[in-house]
């Protein structure tokens, strides 16, 4: 669906009522990003739905509702002065007003989806990273965009040092560049072991870095390797640290976020949702509040010292699409498409089409769905043969133009053991 201008959505009451839980329920789509406010009153979420919510996290409502972007809504921030600031899949960038309906702002440049963004200490610049492989700095009192090039592969996470005299930005091609904000200086590049999905900035400068082989990388400010751990057995794909700089938070692709106490290095829990991917993930002030976002549609709220939620958890009735395929391994490995895909013609499309009926469709040709013209031209037709190929190259490498997440399966069992469960899963009855 494409939306041509914004819309103000009050929310009820009633409604309102009905978040005084651990989680916060809102969105129609799978929460992309989040964002906490300095003094912890507000929060703002992101969504594949398109939208942008704006919640009062002392009432535990949401209290106002943006849609601007033609499609996901990929990374959030907050600015001093109450502005709110989200980035696309659209490669828009959409600066907002305090409890303005449309933005104030837009800034385009990005020709592709737009994935991270941050803001500089003094608040007068914001960086944004994009699957176009460049990193832009905007300055938020209005002029040119300076245009960070280097990064091969797609560039998933982006920060600022502490002093705001650098910005580091971590990309798939598995490097991490610290860019001087000082136009005379080349960046710094390290290359890690793994490609790369997010990057954060802990208060005494150190660098950490989630990969996509589910290890956290810890970096010195000027980029020297100060240890790994293994947070996990699936892609990190979203990182945070508490203000206080104790506790790192690393969001798994398979529904778990490791807490790392970060100068040990050591995992001090793992906080387990109801096991679908966690797409994002931000502390609030008092560095011990975790909020993370998934496919589960909701905000979620956690104590990371205890690992339990806090307040009440209110439970899903609806039953996961996945529960008549318990103990298939095919099914794990496809927790991770869950966000974007359905399985059967009854549910329809998500961000992405609907698997329901692949094998044998051409790409780009499922009825209802608006795929880009670079798809269209591909001359596939899905097979357990080529969708094995797309995760094992990728989907930018096999299929050039997509807007879908890059990720690809290492194990050729674990890719056979998916191809498996889609011929069950995703054949349609006459």
């Amino acid at each position: 669906m494409t939306w041509s201008r914004s819309v103000l959505v009050a929310v009820p009451a009633i409604l309102a009522a009905s978040f005084a839980h651990a989680q916060l329920r809102g969105h129609g789509g799978p929460v992309r990003a989040i964002a906490v406010s300095p003094d912890g009153a507000m929060a703002v979420s992101g969504s594949f739905d398109s939208s942008t919510i704006r919640w009062s996290l002392q009432r535990n409502a949401a209290e106002q509702v943006l849609r601007f972007h033609e499609s996901a809504v990929n990374a959030v921030a907050l600015l001093k002065d109450g502005r709110i600031v989200t980035g696309g899949e659209d490669g828009r960038i959409a600066v907002w007003a305090p409890g303005r309906p449309l933005p104030a702002t837009v800034l385009t440049g990005h020709t592709a989806p737009i994935v991270s963004l941050a803001v500089s200490p003094d608040g007068a610049l914001l960086a944004s990273a994009s699957w176009d492989r460049t990193v832009r700095l905007w300055p938020l009192a209005g002029g040119e965009p300076r245009l960070l090039e280097g990064h091969r592969d797609n560039v998933n996470g982006v920060a600022f040092t502490p002093d705001g005299g650098a910005v580091v930005s971590a990309g798939y091609d598995a490097t991490v560049r610290i860019w001087p904000i000082d136009n005379g200086k080349a960046p710094a590049v390290m290359t890690l072991p793994a490609p790369l999905n997010g990057v954060a900035v802990a208060g005494d400068g150190e660098i950490v870095a989630g990969g996509a082989d589910g290890r956290v990388f810890f970096l010195s400010a000027t980029g020297d390797m100060q240890g790994e751990m293994q947070a996990g057995n699936s892609p990190i794909v979203a990182l945070a640290i508490s203000g206080d700089g104790a506790l790192v938070a690393a969001a798994g692709i398979r529904g778990s976020v490791a807490v790392i106490e970060r100068r040990s290095r050591a995992l001090a829990r793992t906080l387990v949702g109801p096991g679908l991917p966690v797409w994002s993930a931000a502390f609030a002030p008092d560095s011990r509040t975790l909020l993370t976002g998934g496919t589960d549609r909701m905000v979620r709220r956690w104590d990371a010292v205890t690992g339990e939620h806090v307040g009440a958890v209110a439970m899903q009735s609806q039953e996961s699409p996945l529960a008549a395929f318990a103990g298939d391994p095919g099914a794990e490995v496809y927790k991770a498409c869950i966000a974007c895909h359905t399985l059967s013609p009854d549910e329809g499309n998500r961000a992405g089409p609907t698997l329901a009926g692949i094998f044998g469709r051409r790409i780009a040709s499922l009825p209802g769905y608006n795929f880009s013209e670079a798809l269209k031209k591909l001359d596939i037709v899905w097979t357990p043969e080529t969708v094995a190929k797309l995760f094992e190259l990728g989907p930018a490498a096999y299929t050039p133009g997509t807007k879908m997440p890059e990720q690809t399966i290492g194990s050729a069992d674990d890719r056979a053991a998916l191809v498996r469960f889609l011929e069950k899963a995703t054949k349609v009855r006459q």
